[in-house]
């Protein structure tokens, strides 16, 4: 660690993913991945079909294990964790965001960004009081009684969001958020991660293939045929993190 760095939140040090592994039809989806990710940084990751953008998330949201290397997340190592330590960490330490929203249809907006805390025994009074916040966060307040078919595609992905924020993780992994969303919407919906980025200094890491979209977070780390060809940080919003976190990259 170089005197004076911000802390690493992710570090992920010559992971290597195989499928049928040993076997004829043997696939290695990334290759020698070395990635850190500081605490606080908006990072997004783009690449077309295929490079290994989603392989890359389920190992960094604890949902999959590295074949070699070693991945450490807020300092724990867990490339050798048990399913139901990595279940933890992920109820902890990581909030998901997904292209289809994922949410309970007979429930309201409320009660769905309710439910991670209800998992986690969290009181009713205080799972109200900080889900009606998260959904004031996202702009939904005039919402929250609504059932999810009662919502646009937008807002659907704006309850997500205050859901992936309820247990107050140390990261949020968004996997394709506005692949479902037609252009407009989308930027409506990436100016929600902006806003929740600026204001609550989350670490977020964006999968993308939307090259637009992630020209507007801190970093852009792109994947072709399981390797990252480039790591570039986006100077204007890289000096504003920098300056704001008081640390140096």
């Amino acid at each position: 660690m170089t005197p004076g760095r911000i802390e690493d939140m992710i570090s992920i040090t010559n992971v290597t993913k195989k499928y049928f592994e040993g076997r004829p039809n043997e696939l290695t989806v990334l290759r020698n991945i070395n990635l850190d990710v500081i605490e606080g940084q908006f990072l997004s990751v783009v690449g077309q079909s295929g490079s290994g953008k989603s392989t890359l998330m389920n190992i960094i949201g604890a949902l999959d294990r590295p074949t070699s290397g070693a991945y450490s997340l807020d300092g724990q190592p867990l490339e050798r964790m048990k399913d139901n330590e990595l279940s933890e960490i992920r109820n902890r330490k990581i909030g998901f965001v997904f292209q289809t929203f994922n949410l309970i249809p007979r429930s309201t907006a409320l009660n769905n960004v309710e439910l991670p805390m209800f998992y986690k025994g969290v009181g009713s009074r205080e799972r109200k009081r900080r889900a009606t916040a998260l959904l004031e966060l996202v702009e939904m307040e005039d919402r929250m009684a609504h059932m999810p078919n009662e919502l646009s595609g937008g807002q659907k992905q704006r309850v997500a969001i205050a859901r992936a924020l309820a247990n107050d993780p140390a990261i949020v992994l968004a996997d394709e958020p506005t692949g479902a969303l037609d252009s407009k919407t989308g930027e409506l919906v990436m100016n929600i991660f902006l806003k929740i980025h600026k204001e609550e200094k989350r670490t977020i890491i964006l999968i993308t293939h939307n090259r637009t979209l992630a020209e507007q977070t801190d970093r852009i780390v792109t994947l072709s045929d399981g390797e990252i060809i480039s790591d570039d940080y986006n100077s204007s919003a890289a000096v504003s993190f920098i300056e704001q976190s008081g640390g140096i990259l």
